[in-house]
């Protein structure tokens, strides 16, 4: 049975983590994959959009998600769900919304106009959000060590305007299920998983 499930939320949330745990405790044809990203194309563009090394007009950011959207979904997404498959995903539509639409400021409206061309139909069929403060999501990144890039390196501000941004895209659509993401790892891939398996069921 093939299904469309998308993990979201702010940096340090533990979305990577979350969706590959669930990949091993799903008894299922599936695929992992990520925005920007999953593809070469895709991931050409991710090193633009997250170098340090330019100064990004905010509607050329959001033009740069939407194109490597695009071709990751028509290369990697759509036909593994035509086969069938589960496609656990690592970001989409909504962290264009969250990100550009309402912590850039673009508007959402806006954000989903240049989305719909690119996705035309393709939704996701249930949203992950994993919820979590922008200070403890911040301080996770910087004690494991990961290396930062430009979108971590933002105003704490910004960070706040996309967490509003996630409170309101999951007030406004239904496939999206918040998950606390401040609980102890354990319980957050627990949670995200219960909710996975009664929506397969």
């Amino acid at each position: 049975m093939s299904m469309f499930i998308t993990f979201e939320g702010p940096e340090g949330s533990g979305k990577s983590t979350v969706m590959q745990a669930i990949a091993k405790r799903l008894d299922q044809p599936l695929i992992t994959t990520r925005e920007p990203g999953g593809i070469r194309i895709s991931e050409a563009i991710r090193e633009l959009l997250l170098s340090d090394d330019y100064h990004m007009d905010a509607r050329t950011e959001a033009l740069l998600f939407a194109a490597s959207r695009r071709q990751h979904l028509v290369e990697k997404v759509v036909p593994a769900l035509n086969a069938g498959q589960i496609v656990l995903c690592d970001r989409f539509i909504d962290s264009s919304l969250a990100y550009q639409g309402y912590a850039r400021g673009i508007g959402a409206a806006e954000i989903m106009s240049i989305n719909q061309f690119a996705i035309e139909s393709y939704m996701p069929d249930l949203t992950l959000y994993l919820k979590v403060d922008p200070e403890i999501g911040l301080t996770r990144i910087m004690s494991n060590q990961r290396e930062t890039n430009r979108l971590d390196n933002e105003s704490l501000a910004f960070h706040q305007r996309v967490c509003e941004g996630y409170d309101q895209l999951a007030n406004t659509y239904d496939r999206i299920v918040t998950i606390d993401a401040a609980q102890p790892i354990d319980k957050v891939i627990e949670d995200a998983y219960q909710v996975i398996i009664k929506k397969l069921d």
